[in-house]
């Protein structure tokens, strides 16, 4: 959510600190600000820039960070959970005397605990943040050792944080300390950096480390040292980021969502393309044998948002392609009604980030119960890639825009190579079938880019619904999965209320609300359900919906009941999804377009939730 960024070195940090910050927007906020060390006077201090609003608000307040000398600071882009979004709430936030200042992504579950015992002891609270309750507590633990006040913190506070933290008599020092929310620490010969995420630094730097949870760090010019919770020094492993540069770039698309729908042929391609072995899916990533693999009895899908909708498509690949029961859960409720799993379920873990807090904390529960885990992630050394006992990584390069589009279909490509895996090992299906699936899965990089060539037509069509009130999506087995999808895309971006049913639940309620003008879209790939889902369509036209119907070409028929049709490729019916998505994501581009908002950046949302 928010977006941490912090540098010390020989160069000034305050255009840097500007720099990296701009690089996270992706990931929503309402505020930001930067606390630079200055070294020179007649003693060490801090100075704070805060700006409500839009970064660029910030950059004229300190001409582009010029205006704020020093190469040591920190940097944050605030998306409020507590306080209004305004310029106190806004971090950094200062300590008593200004001599300790804090960025903190997360939530301190206990601060209002703390906040009540800390005003009992003399200290003045001037925001309604939770975080200041750590900046003043740093402050009462520091008698001049951070790595000591550190610790007594963490073992204070409840919650998740990612810290970054500036003391006033350590010019050149940063400090930082996770738990439960990324936090990464990059080398270069000009400094060293803390981020929150990767993009934020790539322009400087591809060497970095993923902070081990509940590990403290401490960054000079020239020297980066990581601690344990009881303050001893422990070593860590940095490793090479191989996102090219250009490719957290626009490069000439008007917004970062356009791009990745563009780059989804390239990313298909490359999350499948290593698995295949002399036309065979090689799953040996997975650390599982064949043997292992067929004694799994169930597998158990945990996800949140987009994710939980490559699940839902995977429950239907899953069981018809290698006849293994899929449980599929939202993340946020697996944790807390106490499932019951069989003994060999394993358990299936999606996530872009890698660090989506509801999704790792699932993570957390299933292992506490025993169970066997593999994270599907995009993100190499993120914290579900590393507490897995698998990883499944999906090869899409950095997501930048908010809404997702290419990780959800480098994770559709993973799940179909898991399905065909699976199904080997379980003896359903045999050399031919496989064969003849891999061979189509190699097609959809192609049948992708054939989708895309025809966006002119999908922009049209959207641009005369994009003042719509209500938006419906109607599917039937994997096309629901789509719908649901579909439907998620549109909201994210334009705001307008829309809705995914599945199709043969219209008539338990959903029709009621069907009525002159509304738009209803029907993704119909399933030539077993082909002809209920027309059924469906002819139901809602009737009632004065405007449908849009969405198929595979050769389904002409479609064209007898739609006001308006799409055709995508044909490909094997358990593939579908991963074609069918692509103009369901071009109209929801093409609709908040319409609509004059910010497609990269909508509001109240984030890219990565790393709290609950």
């Amino acid at each position: 959510m928010c977006g941490i960024v912090g540098f010390t070195g020989r160069q000034q940090a305050a255009p840097i600190l500007l720099d990296g910050l701009e690089k996270l927007e992706y990931r929503g906020y309402d505020s930001a600000g930067i606390a630079v060390a200055q070294a020179g006077g007649a003693e060490p201090s801090i100075e704070i820039v805060k700006a409500k609003g839009r970064l660029k608000v910030l950059r004229e307040m300190t001409d582009d960070g010029r205006s704020v000398s020093g190469t040591c600071g920190i940097g944050h882009t605030r998306w409020a959970t507590h306080g209004e979004p305004s310029v106190v709430n806004s971090h950094p936030h200062y300590a008593k005397n200004k001599r300790v200042a804090v960025v903190h992504n997360g939530i301190i579950e206990n601060y209002q605990e703390i906040r009540e015992k800390l005003t009992k002891e003399g200290f003045s609270f001037v925001s309604a943040t939770d975080t200041e309750t750590v900046a003043h507590l740093l402050d009462k633990y520091y008698t001049g050792n951070p790595i000591e006040a550190i610790s007594k913190v963490m073992f204070r506070v409840r919650g998740s944080y990612a810290l970054g933290i500036l003391f006033a008599d350590r010019p050149g020092e940063i400090y930082a300390v996770r738990k439960d929310s990324p936090l990464i620490v990059g080398r270069s010969e000009q400094g060293n950096f803390i981020a929150s995420d990767v993009p934020a630094i790539l322009k400087y730097t591809r060497d970095v480390c993923f902070i081990p949870n509940l590990e403290i760090v401490k960054l000079t010019a020239v020297e980066i040292h990581f601690y344990n919770v009881d303050q001893e020094e422990v070593e860590e492993t940095f490793s090479e980021i191989n996102w090219d540069t250009e490719a957290a770039e626009k490069g000439g698309f008007a917004h970062f969502m356009l791009k990745e729908i563009y780059e989804q042929p390239k990313a298909v391609r490359d999350t499948i393309s290593p698995r295949i072995s002399d036309g065979h899916v090689d799953l040996e990533e997975l650390g599982m044998s064949r043997e292992e693999l067929a004694k799994v009895s169930r597998l158990q899908m945990v996800a949140c948002g987009s994710a939980y909708h490559v699940c839902m498509t995977a429950r239907y690949m899953v069981e018809q392609t290698a006849r293994v029961p899929v449980d599929v859960d939202l993340a946020s409720e697996f944790r807390y009604r106490n499932p019951v799993m069989e003994k060999d379920t394993l358990v299936i873990v999606v996530s872009q980030s890698g660090e989506t807090a509801d999704s790792l904390a699932a993570l957390r529960e299933a292992k506490k119960l025993g169970y066997r885990v593999l994270g599907i992630v995009n993100v190499v050394g993120s914290s579900i890639a590393r507490e897995a006992d698998s990883v499944f990584y999906t090869w899409a390069g950095p997501e930048i825009s908010v809404a997702t589009t290419k990780a959800y279909s480098t994770q559709l490509a993973a799940v179909y190579l898991l399905a065909i895996g699976l199904g080997k090992a379980k003896g359903v299906i045999g050399e031919a079938q496989e064969t003849q699936m891999v061979e189509e899965l190699l097609r959809l990089p192609e049948k992708i880019e054939r989708i895309l060539e025809e966006k002119e037509r999908i922009q049209w069509f959207a641009n005369k619904f994009s003042h719509s009130k209500d938006i419906f999506f109607i599917g039937r087995g994997l096309d629901y999965a789509s719908s649901l999808e579909g439907s998620l895309k549109l909201k994210e971006i334009s705001y307008i209320h829309s809705e995914a049913y599945a199709a043969g639940e219209l008539k338990h309620g959903t029709i009621s609300l069907i009525e002159d003008g509304i738009l209803v879209v029907g993704v119909a790939t399933q030539k077993g359900l082909f002809e209920k889902l027309i059924s469906n369509m002819v139901e809602v036209k009737s009632r004065g919906a405007y449908v849009l119907g969405v198929t595979s070409y050769g389904n002409y028929s479609m064209e007898d009941v739609a006001n308006y049709t799409i055709y995508v490729p044909k490909t094997m019916e358990c593939f579908a999804a991963s074609l069918v998505v692509v103009p369901l994501q071009l109209l929801a581009y093409y609709v908040a377009l319409g609509k004059g908002l910010d497609v990269d950046k909508p509001r109240n949302l984030a890219k990565s939730v790393t709290v609950e």
